[in-house]
Formats: C-alpha cells, sequence, structure tokens
C-alpha cells in the first residue's frame, strides 16, 4: 500500500478539470505502478467521467485501504505510515464532499439568480 489512492485521485480530476500537464500525469501512474490498470476503484478513478463517480471511487479505494490497514500485522513497521494515510486520506474525502456541495449550490444559485433577472426584465 502507498499513496495510490490520492496518485488516482489526482489523475481522476487532471481529467474531469481538463488539465494537461504530461510530467504531472506520468509521475502520478508511476507512483501508481500496476495500480492504474488492476482492476478496482484506484484504478476507476483514473477513468472516471464525472465528478460523483469519481467521489464515489474514491470513498470506495478509502474503503479498501482501511480494511488492508485493519489486516496488517501490528509489527509492520509500516503501520504507523498506513493509519497517518487513512487520516490523510478521510480529511480529502471530506473536501471532496465540500467541493462537490459547494459546486451543486452554484449550479442551483445559477438557476435561482437567471430567474430573479427573468423577474426583472421578462421575455417577450
Amino acid at each position: 500500500m502507498a499513496c495510490n489512492e490520492i496518485a488516482a485521485l489526482r489523475l481522476g480530476l487532471m481529467r474531469l478539470l481538463g488539465v494537461n500537464d504530461e510530467a504531472a500525469r506520468q509521475h502520478e501512474l508511476a507512483e501508481l505502478g500496476d495500480g492504474a490498470t488492476a482492476p478496482g476503484p484506484v484504478h476507476s478513478m483514473c477513468d472516471a467521467d464525472d465528478l460523483k463517480s469519481l467521489c464515489r471511487f474514491y470513498e470506495a479505494a478509502v474503503s479498501a485501504l482501511e480494511q488492508g490497514v485493519a489486516t496488517t500485522d501490528p509489527s509492520d513497521p509500516k503501520l504507523p505510515y498506513l493509519r497517518s494515510l487513512i487520516i490523510l486520506a478521510k480529511k480529502i474525502e471530506l473536501d471532496l464532499s465540500n467541493q462537490l456541495d459547494a459546486l451543486t449550490r452554484l449550479f442551483n444559485d445559477l438557476e435561482q439568480m437567471h430567474d430573479f433577472v427573468h423577474e426583472i426584465y421578462p421575455v417577450d
């Protein structure tokens, strides 16, 4: 286990936001290694077609990470790192949820403002 969830999330966001930074893309693919092509939520994040799907795949990847850490031998020297990774992943999950909520509010506000403009200036 490594920072696969974060690398895949970055790749998914690059795709959705239209970020064309080949160096960053290659960096994240190198971080993922085989995880970029292996079936599962990490791979799905890389190819997400919309923000809601990306968030759903991220949540699934975090759940898989949590399960993996739960079964890690308590004497494994990587356990503190893995636990810290869960904390980071959860924080990112909260941030994603907040961003999605904010974009949804913006979408709804645009309709309200559009209606308001037509209240002031009715369409003939």
